[in-house]
C-alpha cells in the first residue's frame, strides 16, 4: 500500500523514513523556528556520518528579477539615463524616491534589463524588502542560485555567508535591487536573538552591513520615503521619480491601450489623472476590459462625476503591472498603505496631512495649517508675566518645530512638496482623494473637514480693498471648501460665513460666476437647515440680489426684525435691494430706498465712512436713470471726493465713482471732461483690476462711447474691438454685458442676447440697438440704421417720454441721417407724435 505524508503550514512538504499508513492531514499550530526542522534532519543522518554536501559546478551569471521586461515601457527622457550614469559609477549605491505607483519598479524592472544587455556576465538580484522575512528568503535565493557551498547546512548564517560571496571581487560583478524600503527599521536593527552567541544563524550585526560596498557592485534601491533613502545613500545619488508628464503619459495610455483617434479626450484623461503610471495602466485596462462598451470619453465622463464614482474607478485593480505580490494593484490603496505606516511612524504628520488633505492643492499656505485653538494656548492669561512669556515661547517653539518635523517627514514620503515661495506646499489633487477616503474609513473625516472650514474662516479677512491680497490667497481653498458641507449648526454658521466673504470677494474682482455659485450653495444650505430669518441665510440672500424683488424684500425684513432698523447690516440690504430695484428699472422707488439707507449711514456711520459714499454714488446712477443729471452730478461729485480722502485715487470704489460722474457729465453734453474723467478711471482700472475685468471693460466701453459723441470714430472703434472681444473671451456671447462690435452680424447677435437675457424694452438691449444702427450708418447702409434708429427712438419714448435727453439725442441723429431733401423739422415733429 502507497504511503503518504501531508504537513500544512511553515513546514509543509516534508516526508521521513517509511510510513505504513496514511498520514493526514497533519496542522502544526506551534511552528519550528526557520531551519530548524532541516537542522535536526542534518544532525540525524551528521551522526551516521553518511551524508556530504557534493561540489557543485558554479553557474554563469544570470538574474533572480521575477518581472518579465515591459514590452510597453515608456523612456522618461533623462531619467533612466541618470540612473544609468550613476549605476555604472564604482562603487554604486543609487536610491529612487517617490510615491507609489509613480512607477519606481517599472524603471529598476528596465533597469536590469539594460544591465544584463550590456554586460551579460553580471550577477542581477532582485531582494524582496517589506520585511526581514522576505529579505532572508530573498538571500537564501541568491545562495541557491550562485550555488554558494555550505548554504545547506542550517547553522550557517545566510546573510554571512552571501555578504562574503558578494564581497569576492572573483566572483565576477554584481547589482543588487532593494525593492520597496519603505520600513527600514529591520535594516538597522540589531535581532534581539542575537544575544544568544551559541546559534550561529542568527545574525550578530544589523542586516544593512551585510550589503557591502566594493568596487565590483553596485546597489539600487526603491523606497517611497526620501528619509529612509537617506540612511543608505548619499544624498546626491538620490533620484526623485515624478509623475509623467503629459507627453510620457500619453504614450504610456496608448501603448497600454492602443493607438486612439479621440486625442483631446486622452490629454483630459491623462490629466484628471495627474500623469500618475499606475493610475494610467490602470484606466488603460478598465478601458480595454470592457471594450467596445467602454470608451475613453465613457471612463471620463464617469470619472469627473462625483468623488465617489472617481474613488471607484481608481480602485480597479487590473493590468499586467509587474509589482510584487504584497503591492496593491490599485493605486488608491497603493497610498492608503503609505498612510497607515505614516499614522504608525509620526501620527502628528498624519494628522496635518489629514488637514491637508481638504485644501486646494495648488499653494497651501503655511499660517492655514495651524491649529489657532491649540497653538500659544493661554496667552492672554501669562502675557502680564516674564516667566509665562518664556512659557508661551517655549510652547510656540516647540510647536513649530513639530510642525517643520512633521513637513520633512511628509516630503520624505512625497505625500507634499514644497513650493518656491518657501511659504506654501503642494498636494497632489489623487492623493488629497485618497486620503479623505482613508479618513472615512477610519472615522476622521468629519473631525479634520471641521478643522479645515474653522481655519478658513478664521483666516478669511473681510473683502475690503485693502485685504485682496490675502483674499486672493485663501480663495481657491475657500472654492474647495463649498463642497464641504458641514453637518453641525455650529460649524454651518462658520462655512457661512467663509463663503460668503469669499462670494464678496469674487464679485469685486469680477468673477461674477463663481460669486454666484457660492451664493446659491450658501442659501440652499442655510435656508434648509438653519431657517430663513437665520443671519446666516439672510447674508447668503443678500448675495442673490439678482434672485426675485420679493426675496430681496425677505431679506430686508428679516434684518429690521433679528439686528434692528439702524443696524450697518440692514442699511447694507436696504442699499441692495435698491439695487434690486434700480435693476428692474422701478427707478422711483429704488431712489426712495437708497435715500432712506444714506440716511441711516449718514446717523450710524456718518459722513465720511465709504458705505455712506457708496450710498451717495447709487442715489446718483438711480438720478442719472431718470435723467435728474444736475443732481445726479451733485452726488457723484459728492462721493468722488468722500472715496478719494477715505480711500484713495487708485481705490476700485473711487474708480468706479469717477466712471459714474463721467457718464453722467456726458448725458450733458459735457464731452472733453467726461473724455478726461474716462481716461484717468480706465488707467486705474487696468492698474488696479487688470484688463479682463468686468469694470475695465465697461469703462472702455464708455470711452469709446465719448469718442464717438465727439466724432473720434477710429480711436472709438479700437476700444470698442478691444474691450468687445475681451468680453466674448471672459462672459460669453449669451452674457448681457457681452457687446459685439466687430461687424454687424455680430450687432445683431449681441442684441439677440439682450433681448433673450433681459426684454426687448430692458436699458441694455435699446443700448445694443442704438450700436447696431451706429454700425450700420458706418458701413453706408443708412437706410437700415434709419429703420433700427426708428424702432429705438419709438421704444425710448414709450418708456422715458420725448423729452428724456437719450430720446432727443437720438432724434437728432435720426434728423442727420436723413437724406438732404427731408426736412428734418417734420422727422422731429412725426417722432414727438410717437
Amino acid at each position: 500500500m502507497a504511503s503518504t505524508a501531508s504537513f500544512y503550514g511553515t513546514n509543509h512538504g516534508f516526508q521521513l523514513g517509511y510510513n505504513s499508513g496514511t498520514i493526514g492531514p497533519i496542522t502544526i499550530e506551534n511552528h519550528l523556528p526557520p531551519g530548524k526542522f532541516s537542522e535536526m534532519c542534518y544532525e540525524l543522518f551528521a551522526d551516521s556520518r553518511s551524508w556530504k554536501e557534493r561540489p557543485e559546478t558554479p553557474p554563469p551569471p544570470s538574474s533572480t528579477v521575477p518581472f518579465r521586461r515591459d514590452p510597453d515601457f515608456v523612456d522618461r527622457g533623462t531619467l533612466l539615463d541618470r540612473i544609468l550614469e550613476k549605476g555604472s559609477a564604482s562603487p554604486s549605491r543609487i536610491a529612487l524616491v517617490g510615491l507609489g505607483g509613480v512607477g519606481k519598479s517599472q524603471l529598476v524592472i528596465e533597469y536590469s534589463y539594460q544591465v544584463r544587455d550590456r554586460s551579460p556576465d553580471t550577477w542581477v538580484f532582485w531582494v524582496h524588502t517589506s520585511n526581514a522575512a522576505r529579505f532572508e528568503q530573498s538571500y537564501r535565493e541568491i545562495a541557491d542560485r550562485v550555488k554558494i557551498p555550505g548554504r545547506k547546512d542550517p547553522k550557517t548564517n545566510i546573510f554571512n555567508l552571501v555578504s562574503e560571496w558578494l564581497h569576492n571581487e572573483g566572483k565576477g560583478k554584481w547589482m543588487l535591487i532593494l525593492d520597496s524600503i519603505d520600513d527600514d527599521r529591520f535594516l538597522h536593527e540589531i535581532p534581539l536573538s542575537s544575544r544568544d552567541e551559541s546559534d550561529s544563524r542568527i545574525p550578530a550585526q544589523p542586516l544593512f552591513n551585510y550589503l557591502p560596498l566594493n568596487a565590483h557592485g553596485s546597489i539600487i534601491i526603491t523606497t517611497r520615503s526620501r528619509g529612509v533613502a537617506a540612511k543608505m545613500v548619499e544624498d546626491g545619488d538620490i533620484i526623485a521619480v515624478e509623475s509623467m508628464d503629459q507627453i510620457h503619459a500619453q504614450t504610456l495610455f496608448e501603448k497600454k491601450l492602443g493607438k486612439q483617434e479621440n486625442q483631446e479626450d486622452i490629454i483630459e484623461l491623462i490629466a484628471a489623472l495627474e500623469f500618475m503610471p499606475l493610475a494610467i495602466v490602470q484606466a488603460a485596462a478598465y478601458i480595454k476590459q470592457r471594450a467596445p462598451r467602454s470608451s475613453v470619453k465613457q471612463y471620463l465622463t464617469e470619472f469627473q462625476k462625483n468623488d465617489y464614482r472617481k474613488m471607484s474607478l481608481l480602485d480597479y485593480k487590473g493590468g499586467q503591472l509587474r509589482r510584487d505580490q504584497e503591492a496593491k494593484n490599485s493605486i488608491i490603496l497603493t497610498w492608503q498603505i503609505s498612510f497607515n505606516h505614516l499614522r504608525q511612524e509620526r501620527p502628528t504628520a498624519a494628522d496635518l496631512l489629514s488637514l491637508m488633505s481638504f485644501f486646494d492643492g495648488h499653494g497651501i499656505a503655511e499660517f492655514l495649517l495651524y491649529d489657532r485653538n491649540q497653538k500659544g494656548t493661554n496667552h492672554d492669561s501669562m502675557e502680564n508675566e516674564t516667566s509665562d512669556k518664556d512659557e508661551i515661547s517655549a510652547v510656540d517653539s516647540d510647536v513649530n518645530d513639530q510642525f517643520e518635523e512633521d513637513i520633512v517627514t511628509l516630503r520624505n514620503f512625497s505625500f507634499i512638496s514644497v513650493n518656491m515661495d518657501g511659504a506654501s506646499f503642494g498636494m497632489h489633487g489623487l492623493v488629497q482623494l485618497a486620503m479623505q477616503k482613508w479618513l472615512e474609513t477610519n472615522g476622521q473625516h468629519e473631525q479634520w473637514k471641521q478643522q479645515f472650514i474653522q481655519n478658513l474662516s478664521k483666516e478669511f479677512p473681510k473683502p475690503e480693498y485693502r485685504n485682496w491680497e490675502k483674499c486672493e490667497l485663501i480663495f481657491p481653498h475657500a472654492q474647495s471648501a463649498v463642497a464641504q458641507l458641514p453637518h453641525t449648526d455650529n460649524l454651518l454658521e462658520e462655512w457661512a460665513l467663509l463663503l460668503n466673504n469669499a462670494a464678496l470677494f469674487a464679485l469685486s474682482k469680477g468673477n461674477i460666476i463663481e460669486a454666484e455659485k457660492m451664493a446659491v450653495n450658501v442659501m440652499k444650505a442655510t435656508k434648509e437647515k438653519l431657517g430663513s430669518e437665520h443671519e446666516s441665510t439672510l447674508s447668503s440672500t443678500n448675495m442673490k440680489y439678482k434672485e426675485a424683488e420679493a426675496m430681496n424684500r425677505q431679506a430686508l425684513a428679516g434684518f429690521e426684525k433679528v439686528l434692528g432698523v439702524d443696524h450697518p447690516d440692514t442699511l447694507t440690504s436696504r442699499s441692495i435691494l435698491g439695487f434690486g430695484l434700480y435693476m428692474q428699472e422701478k427707478y422711483e422707488e429704488a431712489e426712495a430706498m437708497h435715500r432712506q439707507a444714506l440716511a441711516g449711514y449718514n446717523k450710524v456711520l456718518g459722513v465720511d465712512h465709504p458705505n455712506t459714499q457708496t450710498s451717495i454714488g447709487n442715489l446718483g446712477l438711480v438720478l442719472d436713470r431718470q435723467g435728474k443729471y444736475e443732481e445726479a452730478e451733485v452726488m457723484h461729485r459728492q462721493a468722488l471726493a468722500g472715496f478719494e480722502k477715505v480711500l484713495g485715487v487708485d481705490h476700485p470704489n473711487t474708480l468706479t465713482s469717477m466712471d459714474n460722474l463721467s457718464l453722467v457729465l456726458e448725458r450733458q453734453g459735457k464731452y472733453k471732461e467726461a473724455e478726461a474723467m474716462h481716461r484717468q478711471a480706465l488707467a486705474g482700472y487696468n492698474k488696479v483690476l487688470g484688463a479682463d475685468h468686468p469694470d475695465t471693460l465697461a469703462s472702455l466701453s464708455s470711452l469709446g462711447t465719448v469718442l464717438e459723441r465727439q466724432g473720434k470714430y477710429e480711436e472709438a472703434e479700437e476700444m470698442n474691438q478691444q474691450a468687445l472681444a475681451t468680453r466674448e473671451k471672459v462672459l460669453g456671447v449669451d452674457h448681457p454685458n457681452t457687446e459685439i462690435r466687430e461687424a454687424e452680424p455680430m450687432h445683431r447677435q449681441a442684441l439677440a442676447g439682450y433681448e433673450k437675457v433681459l426684454g426687448v424694452d430692458h436699458a441694455m438691449t435699446l443700448m445694443s440697438m442704438r450700436y447696431l444702427s451706429v454700425v450700420l450708418k458706418k458701413q453706408g447702409r443708412r437706410d437700415e440704421a434709419l429703420e433700427v434708429l426708428h424702432t429705438y427712438i419709438q421704444l425710448q419714448q414709450l418708456k422715458l417720454g420725448p423729452d428724456h435727453p437719450d430720446t432727443i439725442s437720438a432724434t437728432a441723429d435720426f434728423n442727420d441721417w436723413q437724406p438732404k431733401h427731408r426736412k428734418r423739422d417734420m422727422v422731429t415733429r412725426f417722432f414727438r407724435k410717437q
